[in-house]
């Protein structure tokens, strides 16, 4: 994210360090050349600058609540939020999907580590 100046490079600096703050056990590691946020192996969120524009997005994204409308995309799993400089969001909103992605994905890795080795290699 150094390569990334000016209100662009702010404003996903900003929003993965909100990311970040989510818990104790989250690790930050890059995918695809993007910084992204996991629980153990499992990734719940990233950031990526693009020429005009910062996408915050969410490996689960179709499966957390979004009652602000925020996400877009229509993958099986993915969607993410996108970000322009001068454009207004309302920070709540995203600051609890980022939130309600971090819970989803710690529900999901805690569940696994209580099944059973053998339903694991299944």
């Amino acid at each position: 994210m150094r390569e990334h100046r000016g209100e662009l490079g702010t404003l996903a600096k900003d929003w993965f360090e909100v990311m970040r703050q989510c818990g104790d056990d989250v690790r930050e590691l890059l995918h695809d050349g993007h910084p992204t946020v996991c629980i153990g192996d499992a990734a719940f969120a990233y950031v990526n600058v693009f020429q005009a524009h910062v996408n915050v997005g969410f490996f689960r994204g179709a499966e957390i609540a979004d009652p602000q409308s925020l996400l877009q995309a229509t993958g099986r799993f993915m969607r993410h939020v996108k970000l322009r400089p001068g454009h207004d969001l309302d920070p709540k909103a995203l600051t609890k999907l980022i939130k309600a992605a971090y819970a989803d994905m710690n529900k999901r890795v805690q569940a696994d580590l209580q099944r059973p080795p053998q339903e694991k290699e299944a």
